[in-house]
Order: C-alpha cells, then sequence, then structure tokens
C-alpha cells in the first residue's frame, strides 16, 4: 500500500467510483490468460483503493483528511507488526 496514491484516489474518485473500480479489478483478476505478476498488480491496486474507502469514511466520521490517511497508515502498520 502506497499512502501517496491512496490519498490520490480519495481526492479525486467518489466512494461510488471507487467502489466500481475495485468490482472491475476483482472481475479482471479472475482471468485465467494472467500471470502471476500482473495479478500481484491487480492485488495491489485493489489494496489502495480499499484504502482509499477507509479513509473516505474516516473522513465522512468527521476526521480531517490528514488525520485520517495516517490513522489508516498506522492502524495497516500495526497490523503488520503484530
Amino acid at each position: 500500500m502506497k499512502l501517496p496514491l491512496i490519498r490520490k484516489i480519495q481526492q479525486n474518485a467518489s466512494v461510488e467510483e471507487i467502489e466500481a473500480t475495485i468490482k472491475v479489478l476483482e472481475a479482471a483478476s479472475e482471468s485465467p490468460s494472467l500471470k502471476g505478476e500482473e495479478i500481484d498488480v491487480i492485488g495491489e491496486l485493489i489494496s489502495n483503493c480499499c484504502g482509499a474507502l477507509e479513509v473516505h469514511q474516516m473522513i465522512s466520521e468527521g476526521m480531517a483528511e490528514k488525520d485520517a490517511a495516517n490513522a489508516f497508515m498506522k492502524k495497516v502498520l500495526g497490523s503488520i507488526d503484530k
């Protein structure tokens, strides 16, 4: 996950657009002709989109954009450390 990309997606796309993108990427990832590296890239894009959705949610709950992005990354890093 890359915070700058998550922030860019969150700032430039609505929740509905991000959800539609995730749906398309998930469908594309099921193609049997994809190689492992291509599936990894799609998975990374899906992860970044899901992160953008979480940041959107925190902002809608009243958190400042910068604080929401930082809180999300702390959550991700905290789960990795466990």
